[in-house]
């Protein structure tokens, strides 16, 4: 019913924003992946879901129409409220959704908050081939990298060092190199920690 808004950022938080088009304040649900891509600029658009529920009509905001695609594909999974959605596109960006669900990574999809190995099992069963159709992922190259961007992390984790940090790293290296080694992400990773 509301595809976008476009107005006067007059609130703004790391869960919510408001917008002010012509005189009325709308408040907009983000995730943090969102608030992190919130321009300086007091004019903004955002594109948005609205949910209407028996006691509530509650509006999504995205500022990438393909965050709210996948907003809306965490929806169509049984088990998957919009809270839980908006959960995952806080603790991972867009494009790392997207590469779990592709290379049926069910580690990386229940180390977010609130899912269980089930419903994680269930977000790439009823996902996956969607993903790899939108996205125009290629399923061998997917999980190639992915083994060997795990075997890194391991590796740092045996070292001793936290997760989350190498996870980041390690995420930036296999951008830059699809095709790195366990070897070299490892040497790599160390170099940034």
């Amino acid at each position: 019913m509301i595809a976008h808004l476009q107005g006067k950022l007059v609130e703004k938080s790391p869960t919510h924003i408001v917008i002010d088009c012509g005189g009325v304040g709308y408040h907009i649900n983000i995730s943090l992946h969102t608030y992190s891509l919130l321009p300086n600029t007091d004019f903004i658009k955002v594109y948005t879901h609205l949910q209407i529920k028996e006691d509530a009509h509650t509006l999504f905001g995205f500022i990438e129409k393909s965050e709210r695609e996948i907003f809306r594909l965490l929806l169509s999974v049984s088990g998957i409220g919009a809270s839980i959605a908006r959960t995952m596109l806080s603790s991972l960006d867009p494009k790392q959704i997207t590469n779990a669900i592709g290379s049926a990574d069910v580690v990386t999809i229940q180390s977010i908050k609130g899912i269980g190995s089930k419903t994680a099992q269930r977000v790439i069963l009823d996902l996956k081939e969607k993903v790899l159709k939108l996205y125009d992922l290629d399923e061998v190259s997917m999980s190639q990298s992915n083994t060997n961007r795990d075997e890194a992390l391991s590796a740092l984790e045996v070292l001793g060092f936290v997760r989350k940090t190498s996870e980041k790293i390690i995420e930036k290296i296999v951008k830059e190199d699809p095709d790195a080694s366990v070897e070299t992400i490892i040497k790599k990773a160390l170099k940034s920690l």
